[in-house]
Formats: C-alpha cells, sequence, structure tokens
C-alpha cells in the first residue's frame, strides 16, 4: 500500500521536538512512525560559505568531516538528547554513509565505545572521542538513499566502505551494495527533482522496516528537497517543517501510516544558523 501520497491533515507547533508529544495529538500518533530528522552539524566544507562556488570544489574537501564549531554542536544535541532520554525511545538510527553524518550520528546518539571513533581520520586529535562512547544508544545502520546531491562537489564523495568500517566498526553497513562510490561523478550532478524522487523512494523503503520511531541523520539539500516533496499537494501549514535545516537542528515528524496525515513538532531554528546560510550539504 503507498503510504505517501498527498499528506491531508497537518498540524504544527514549534514545541521542542525532544519532547514527549503534545497529549492533545498523542491518541493521533497510534499507528504512526516516527521520525527524528538531522542535519549533520557544520562540516568543514560549510566554513568556506561567501567564498564563492569554487571554493566548493576543492579536492581538500573530499568527504568532509565535522570542524570543531561542528563538534561542539553534536555535543550540545547529544546533551538534549541524553536529558531527553530519546535514544531509549528511538528503535534505530539511519545514516548517510558520509564522514560529517556519521561522525554527527555516532555523536549524537552513540553506541558504545566501539562506535564512538572516527572522529579525527588525520590521526591529530580524538575530539570528545571518549565522552561519545558513554552512550548506549540504538544501532545505527548507513544507508546510500538517503546521502546528499551526488556529483560536482568532492564534499559529497564517499569514501569506500572498507574505511568507513575501519573508522566506525559498530556501524552497519550491510546494505551499501558498492565498495567504491559509483554515485558521484565528477562532471555531473543530480538536480533537486532527482534528490526529491531519491528522497521519496527512500521513505517508501522506509515504510516496508518494522521499526517505529527513527532517527534520520542526513543533509540540508535532502532533507528539505524530500519534505518540500511530501508537502507539494498539503496546505501551508507545512512551511517551518520544509524550510531548512540549520547544523545539527533535530525536527520530529509523526506520520499516521493509514491515512498520511502529519504531525510535525519542528525545532526552533536558531537566529545564528539562519545567519549563517552555510553551504549546500
Amino acid at each position: 500500500m503507498d503510504v505517501l501520497p498527498a499528506l491531508l491533515r497537518v498540524t504544527s507547533s514549534m514545541a521542542n521536538p525532544l519532547c514527549d508529544m503534545d497529549p492533545t495529538t498523542a491518541h493521533s500518533t497510534q499507528g504512526c512512525k516516527i521520525l527524528h530528522l538531522v542535519r549533520h552539524a557544520q562540516g568543514v566544507h560549510n566554513t568556506v560559505v561567501g567564498k564563492g562556488p569554487e571554493a566548493l570544489l576543492s579536492q581538500e574537501l573530499f568527504d568532509a568531516q565535522l570542524s570543531d564549531l561542528g563538534f561542539k554542536q553534536v555535543e550540545k544535541l547529544r546533551t538534549e538528547v541524553e536529558e531527553r532520554e530519546l535514544t531509549k525511545k528511538i528503535d534505530l538510527v539511519i545514516a548517510s554513509p558520509m564522514l560529517r553524518t556519521l561522525q554527527t550520528a555516532v555523536g549524537v546518539f552513540g553506541g558504545g565505545g566501539s562506535q564512538a571513533n572516527g572522529f579525527d581520520v588525520d590521526g591529530e586529535t580524538a575530539v570528545n572521542g571518549d565522552k561519545f562512547a558513554k552512550i548506549d544508544g540504538p544501532p545505527i545502520i548507513a544507508v546510500e538513499h538517503c546521502r546528499e546531491r551526488w556529483g560536482l562537489e568532492p564534499c559529497n564523495r564517499r569514501r569506500s566502505i572498507h574505511e568507513y568500517q575501519t573508522l566506525f566498526p559498530g556501524i552497519d553497513f550491510q546494505l551499501i551494495e558498492s565498495e567504491d562510490d559509483i554515485l558521484w561523478k565528477a562532471d555531473v550532478r543530480e538536480s533537486y527533482e532527482e534528490v526529491a524522487a531519491r528522497g521519496i523512494k527512500f521513505l517508501k523503503w522506509l515504510w516496508t522496516r518494522q521499526e517505529k520511531e527513527i532517527a534520520i541523520v542526513s543533509h540540508g539539500i535532502f532533507l528539505q528537497q524530500t519534505l518540500q516533496k511530501l508537502a507539494k499537494e498539503t496546505n501551508q501549514s507545512m512551511e517551518n517543517l520544509c524550510s531548512r535545516f540549520g547544523n545539527c537542528e533535530i525536527r520530529t515528524v509523526a506520520i499516521n501510516i493509514a491515512d498520511g496525515s502529519i504531525f510535525c513538532h519542528p525545532h526552533d531554528v536558531r537566529k545564528e544558523d539562519t545567519q549563517r546560510k552555510e553551504a549546500s550539504n
């Protein structure tokens, strides 16, 4: 059954998504999938904003990892997640197989010491790795379909799966079919329409899984295009949900499997995030 047609009934609030659903809508979450949507923390590629489009073509940004600010953002969100005991509620974490999203997923939702490495691919410093290792979190799997827009920019080209398995031995990479990145092309970039279509395909696959409450750690363009595609045939009360995510921002939605209705509790976008207008991805 196609459970992703038009989203017919939409209610929204600016409540903290880490809180439990409002009691007035709690009854409506029966038979829903609850999705915690997270954009990765700031990556080093986000720091070149304002330097022109050519800056993002630098090979030095290949599979960009988190910046110093990004690690601080991860730690802040992790603290909020711990305070709300969200990791005890989430059945599964799905992460895009890129360094910055894997680092964010492990740092925020954690999963034990074996997962909490990969924080310094150059071997210079182990930034807060031991601290993140203390989290007892849900399983984390990597899924190719929720990657950022493919092509052109080296920051969106992934490493080999073997490299990721070495950095993140606790993450499950079994659903990724290709050892090397065969999707990224140096001279062709995926269109927004193609990103949105891929996002809908990803959500339809998600609905075949048994887990009810799932965290998805992905990217700015992917999340925005997917949500805009979902909202296309709905009313304007979904505008907050479809706006651009800030780095390390989390938004929670509950979608009714039976009729496609959605209850959204988008996180309040911080002023510094909206003013920064960081680079894509």
